[in-house]
């Protein structure tokens, strides 16, 4: 195997500052990566370390005392070409461990993403690449990634819990090397990479769960059918207290996400905590892990699905949980909790989300965000009940006024009512006159939810009245409105998004200057619009799109989720009749595409598929390829170029 050399730098940079507004670029600004990401407070709570977005892909990993006078103290860098700073955690008080990732093209597979996990100490020194020693020439594939941390073990100094990949590296005639193979999991000192196995390999296993404190109580087996492609059910084990033996804990099927779905462990209950349909709608519960199972219901919303636990600190001590309706809202289980979010929420004036904790809970990382604020970092000492201000999210966003998001219901045209968001330009109190733009969500296995977004917002401070419709096949409103998600059930999720669009229109909005603009599914969902309706939308801006379903299930044959995407997609009628780029005849307006070369969740030859099929019908269509970016396309460079293509694309089209 080749060795991958990292391109980690000691920095010599200084955090971001603040844009200035008098000199405002609007794409430049909205476009711009998060100025601070992947905050972790260290386990004395004296510390804070962060991710700062650099230029183009860059990202930089800075610590701060939080003593009086401190300043930020920069640890090392990436240029994102190919290596990028993912996250980091705090696995001592002077010491971190930090994710990598970077992508690859294969000729035979395309895209292929790699992990890579990285320890540091707080002074940029004893730099380690925490992969499996060892590994011979006989490797029977490639580490794809290297692991995933498990356990910061908090009892243990400098030492993480990890789930490591082995691979077979054995030959015929040889003793050499070792024929073991699969998922395993060993306990890592992160200074000189000295590793005691903990649970050895298992071809099959899925994951992990450790209880906080350095024990795995449950493993997840994934079932394969005959031709070794996973068939999306998981077969959950558990250890008991005290024992080695496995025994039955749940089945779980992620692909209709039936069963009981565990999370985490709490060591002194003895439970698992997790997710399980209650009437259609994922709740949460807490599962005996005795011989027992006993069930334990902890919360359920008769409207929505449980989105989230709420975790507290480095053992992930489960405190409450999360749903949205229209907004955000919290659950405490944990009554002291319950206290400290409505003190803070009462200071902040608006709820708060706690992110992170001192070993002892005594110092809290808190964040807070609304439509109208990309959010806000502060450091909560419960102990002096002192709150300090600490990092503002979006730097380049200070002073600017932003644009509200109310949440709305339209009638499809069936008469369901479908929930969305309507973001006006800062000023407006109706679409009436307006340009306006539908904007789809991805997925569709998602939703839009209440909040700072960075595309509705850039399109609000260009004049343009923004709606959000969470269709029929949105996730997190339960069964009975997800249905077959949105390509099987094609015809009422697209039918949803164009009845949006005409809402707009009633609304007031300027049917002549009516488009739509979605990424991933959203961007399936603006080319299939224009194919039910040619005529609604004036113009077509498609991120990242799938463009032909059938092409997308070649497209994983050579991976083991080829059968869950095969069944997922389906088989049938609406397999053509659901793909744009078979009805590239059906467009009038058109189409800009923009797509990563670099694209592992939906390969670029989607979109060039579909600017072939609409060239060759005749089409107006423009495909915008971003070299070595991916499905998010994570570049605040080609993120501000997009937002300004996009912009001038729709304003000819509108003439405008």
């Amino acid at each position: 195997m080749r060795r991958i050399v990292l391109a980690i730098l000691v920095l010599a940079v200084q955090p971001c500052v603040a844009a200035d507004p008098a000199g405002f670029d609007a794409a430049a600004a909205f476009g711009a990566r998060p100025s601070v990401s992947d905050l972790a407070l260290s386990p004395d709570g004296q510390n804070v370390a962060w991710i700062a977005a650099t230029q183009g892909a860059g990202s930089a990993l800075y610590t701060m005392s939080l003593a009086p006078g401190s300043k930020a103290h920069g640890i090392m860098q990436s240029n994102g070409h190919p290596d990028r700073l993912r996250s980091c955690g705090w696995v001592s008080n002077v010491r971190l461990v930090c994710y990598v990732g970077f992508m690859k093209r294969d000729a035979a597979y395309g895209p292929i993403s790699y992990t890579r996990t990285i320890a540091v100490n707080t002074d940029g020194t004893n730099m380690q690449l925490l992969m499996n020693a060892g590994t011979s020439n006989f490797a029977r594939g490639e580490t794809v990634n290297d692991g995933a941390i498990l356990d910061w073990l908090p009892d243990v100094d400098s030492a993480v819990l990890m789930a490591r990949v082995h691979l077979r590296d054995d030959k015929i005639g040889s003793h050499l090397g070792s024929s073991e193979e699969g998922l395993g999991v060993e306990q890592i000192d992160t200074r000189n990479l000295q590793a005691q196995r903990v649970e050895k390999p298992r071809r099959d296993a899925w994951e992990y769960i450790t209880d906080g404190r350095g024990h795995v109580r449950i493993v997840g087996i994934g079932k394969r059918n005959g031709r070794d492609q996973n068939t999306g059910s998981i077969d959950y084990l558990y250890h008991p207290a005290g024992s080695t033996e496995y025994k039955p804990l749940s089945i779980y099927r992620y692909t209709d996400q039936e069963g009981f779905d565990p999370y985490t462990v709490d060591p002194d209950l003895d439970v698992a905590y997790g997710v399980k349909k209650l009437d259609g709608r994922l709740a949460v519960y807490a599962v005996a892990l005795n011989t027992s199972l006993k069930e334990q219901l902890l919360y359920a919303n008769p409207e929505v699905d449980v989105t989230q636990l709420i975790y507290l600190g480095r053992r992930h001590r489960v405190v409450g949980a999360t749903y949205y309706t229209d907004y955000r809202h919290s659950v405490y289980f944990a009554p002291e909790m319950l206290q400290v979010h409505e003190a803070l929420r009462k200071a902040l004036h608006v709820a708060p989300n706690i992110v992170d904790a001192s070993a002892d809970e005594d110092r809290l990382l808190v964040h807070t965000s609304t439509d109208v604020d990309p959010g806000v970092y502060y450091v909560f000492d419960r102990k002096t009940s002192q709150l300090q201000t600490f990092l503002v999210v979006r730097s380049q966003l200070e002073g600017v006024k932003l644009a509200t998001q109310r949440p709305v219901t339209y009638a499809a045209a069936d008469g369901t009512q479908i929930p969305g968001y309507l973001t006006l330009p800062p000023g407006a109190d109706s679409p009436k006159g307006l340009p306006a733009i539908v904007m789809p969500h991805g997925g569709p296995d998602s939703r839009d939810v209440w909040g700072f977004n960075w595309l509705a917002q850039y399109f609000a401070n260009r004049g343009y009245a923004v709606l959000q419709p969470n269709f029929r096949g949105s996730a997190g409103y339960g069964d009975a409105w997800f249905r077959d998600h949105g390509f099987k059930s094609y015809k009422t999720a697209i039918g949803d998004v164009l009845d949006g669009g005409r809402w707009l229109v009633k609304e007031g909005a300027d049917p002549a200057h009516l488009g739509i603009v979605g990424w991933s599914y959203g961007g399936y969902a603006a080319l299939q619009s224009a194919v039910e309706d040619p005529t609604l939308f004036k113009a077509v801006v498609a991120i990242a799109p799938v463009t032909d379903l059938p092409l997308l299930k070649e497209q994983s044959r050579h991976w083991t989720d080829f059968e869950v995407v095969s069944e997922y997609i389906g088989d049938g009628p609406h397999v053509s009749q659901g793909s744009p780029a078979q009805h590239a005849d059906r467009f009038r307006a058109p189409v800009l595409l923009f797509h990563g070369t670099m694209d592992r969740n939906v390969d670029i030859e989607q979109s060039r598929l579909m600017e072939s099929r609409l060239k060759s019908a005749g089409g107006q269509v423009t495909l915008v390829a971003y070299d070595d970016l991916d499905h998010q396309l994570d570049d605040s460079t080609a993120r501000a170029d997009m937002l300004r293509r996009s912009d001038a694309f729709l304003r000819k089209a509108f003439g405008m």
